[in-house]
């Protein structure tokens, strides 16, 4: 994860109450996954329950990725948003050689 990445992150983890409510149940899902791969025999309702977690996992962590996302795209300048069908700028066209 790069710097400006890492920077949003803790930002949303500080200013979100749902970016850090997801944070922190990923993080207990972490615990509780290296609790149950720490078995040299895992019954297979732990087993079971691994899998659920890591899929659960991966949920949280999709939904905090949306969150991100959302907030880069509210970052980016609206000037992104210049439809395709508009000329481009006069200092973009090909200059024609006499």
């Amino acid at each position: 994860m790069n710097g400006q990445s890492q920077a949003l992150k803790e930002l949303l983890l500080q200013t979100d109450e749902e970016f850090h409510e997801l944070a922190v149940k990923h993080h207990e899902l972490e615990d509780r996954l290296h609790e149950l791969a720490s078995k040299s025999y895992p019954s297979e309702p732990e087993q079971l329950e691994a899998v659920t977690l890591k899929k659960r996992k991966l949920q949280l962590k999709d939904r905090m990725e949306d969150i991100l996302r959302r907030h880069r795209q509210a970052e980016t300048p609206a000037s992104s948003s210049v439809s395709s069908n508009e000329p481009p700028p006069p200092h973009v066209r090909p200059h024609a050689r006499g």
